[in-house]
């Protein structure tokens, strides 16, 4: 076979590949949990998983009895709750001092 016939045939198994692990990203994030799945998720133990639910601290669906956690919600909620960096927090500290200083002229 010709070297570019190749060449196609191993980009094409290289894309066959990537879109194999993409579905199976798509259905991880889909996925429902139920507490003690959750709480391995979080690492954290399912005691705490129902006290945050009691506080309504965490993500969480209740159809009749049960509890059931969405992966890309709670994967949201830990990214919703990330601490702020110094350079983050300087930025953010500007942007509001110029507001302030705009809005009353100092």
């Amino acid at each position: 076979m010709p070297t570019v016939v190749l060449e196609i045939l191993k980009t094409v198994e290289r894309l066959e590949v990537m879109i194999a692990n993409l579905q199976k990203v798509e259905t991880d994030e889909t996925e429902l949990l139920n507490v003690h799945e959750a709480a391995a998720f979080l690492k954290i133990s399912v005691p705490a998983i129902y006290t945050k639910v009691s506080r309504r601290e965490i993500p969480v669906s209740k159809p009749g009895r049960r509890l059931y956690f969405s992966k890309s919600k709670l994967i949201e909620w830990i990214s919703a709750s990330k601490l702020k960096t110094q350079n983050e927090m300087l930025k953010e500290s500007q942007i509001k001092m110029k507001a302030y200083r705009k809005h009353f002229g100092s």
